[in-house]
């Protein structure tokens, strides 16, 4: 890329001139809404950059196919898209808008027109700035409206990112999928309401997790069906006005080609615009996986709690005392999936407040949105991380079990509800007398070690059901 100009330079538009600062590629509209919505501090995401400047390559693919475009003018265009696809801080320093604007997301199309545009210029050996050559609107723009790009450019960056987290819980599921099979012969007490139940083993535990895990992966590889059809070639609310017909029904074909999604024309254009339900509906997809990792992080915490696993050690847990170490792993996704669920109610309280024919709180919408798609699947791979190296305590589950008051439920088989309530009692009476006696070495006491044994080995804790003997 050349250097972009060494100096300010000013521009104009409806409402009169600015100066533009020395090096920006954007141009005056980005100026004007980098002075309006200081709000947070957090930058539209890079994700969804890149996602409309492959809308604007495929409007200018499409344009010069039908003649709007000159061949040469679509081609520098189509560099200039390319450049910003590519990202790295050279390109990233150019979009500089808050996440949270008004105006439904056209301050962040017209940031992208105006940085293709001036890439455009450069690429011709150009000025930025000099759009008698390569406009913003007149030609990075043409025949398109933010109303119609923004959404279908929200929809591509939302099919890539659950790509990604797709694969992560596939990751994921795997990790718990190899302790499952690695603790299958421990045998430990389940627990309800944090109370002792019956015998189970911890790899039926962590085959639990697994599965929770695998019903995300398939509800979020899913998600892409609800995201496939877009409203591109809408316009401003989904009449087409301005559009020629021959580029509304192209547009999706040359834009199915670049990104390799199964993208298609919503068939009720002006409903695509008006209505955001789509994103709710998988907002809500990505909250039940977040509900999924905050349960299993938490049980995981208590069973590292309990002594009967050990979560790998990561970091000083106290700057007070010494040798302290926390299950801020476990935490930490916790907190992701707060986070998640406090997103999916900011999405669905933007879907139902847009109005009429169009979603004025999309920014916020996409902010969300991809916000919990990055965060679920940062934390995912980082979860996936920590599973792999979780070690089991055979010997505290055992001591758990040998003396928990539950443990005469799994003999009811072989001795039935009356002689196991007697024994209760009894093991009562001999508790009182030796303290130390464990309910398990009771009842090898009065049951015999081989009947014992067989009721709580592994393999019969694993199987469904009992066998009539």
């Amino acid at each position: 890329m050349n250097n972009p100009i060494e100096r300010s330079r000013r521009e104009r538009d409806g409402l009169g001139e600015l100066d533009i600062q020395a090096g920006a590629l954007w141009g005056i509209h980005t100026q004007r809404a980098l002075a309006n919505f200081p709000a947070t501090g957090r930058r539209v995401p890079p994700l969804l950059i890149g996602s409309i400047a492959v809308v604007k390559h495929a409007a200018a693919v499409t344009n010069a196919e039908l003649g709007f475009l000159a061949p040469d003018l679509a081609k520098a265009i189509v560099r200039g898209c390319a450049k910003i696809c590519e990202g790295g801080p050279q390109i990233d320093q150019h979009f500089p808008l808050d996440a949270l604007q008004g105006g439904a997301g056209t301050s962040t199309n017209m940031n992208v027109n105006e940085v293709i545009a001036n890439l455009a210029l450069i690429e011709l050996g150009l000025k930025p700035g000099d759009y008698a050559h390569v406009h913003p609107l007149h030609h990075v723009n043409l025949h398109q409206s933010t109303n119609d790009v923004y959404p279908t450019a929200l929809r591509i960056a939302a099919i890539a990112g659950v790509r990604n987290l797709a694969d992560s819980f596939a990751k994921l599921q795997g990790a718990f999928q190899a302790k499952e099979t690695e603790f299958q012969a421990i045998a430990k007490m389940g627990r309800t309401e944090l109370q002792a139940a019956v015998p189970m083993t911890l790899g039926q535990e962590f085959s639990a997790f697994a599965e929770a895990i695998a019903r995300d992966r398939w509800r979020t590889f899913k998600c892409e069906e609800r995201l496939r059809l877009c409203n591109i070639g809408g316009t401003a609310i989904g009449t087409g006005l301005t559009a020629p017909r021959a580029f509304i029904f192209r547009i999706i074909e040359v834009l199915r080609g670049l990104t390799g999604m199964g993208l298609s024309r919503n068939e009720n254009v002006i409903d695509a615009t008006a209505n955001a339900d789509a994103f709710v509906e998988v907002s809500g997809i990505l909250k039940a996986s977040a509900a999924n990792l905050a349960k299993i992080a938490g049980d995981l915490r208590l069973l590292h709690f309990l002594g009967e696993i050990r979560l790998p050690p990561l970091q000083a847990g106290s700057s007070i005392m010494p040798g302290k170490i926390n299950p801020v792993m476990t935490e930490a996704v916790m907190q992701v999936a707060m986070t998640a669920r406090a997103n999916d109610g900011i999405v669905t309280e933007c879907a139902a407040h847009g109005t009429l024919q169009i979603n004025e709180f999309m920014p916020l919408i996409a902010y969300a949105l991809l916000d919990t798609i990055a965060m679920l699947e940062t934390t995912a791979r980082a979860l996936m991380r920590h599973i792999e190296g979780i070690t089991a305590n055979a010997t505290r589950c055992a001591e758990y079990m040998a003396d928990s008051p539950t443990l005469l439920t799994a003999f009811l088989p072989k001795i039935g509800y009356e002689r196991a309530e007697q024994l209760s009692k009894e093991f009562a009476v001999a508790r009182e007398q030796n303290a130390a006696l464990t309910l398990r070495a009771f009842l090898v006491l009065k049951l015999g070690e081989a009947m014992v044994a067989e009721v709580l080995a592994a393999p019969n804790l694993i199987k469904l059901g009992h066998t009539e003997s």
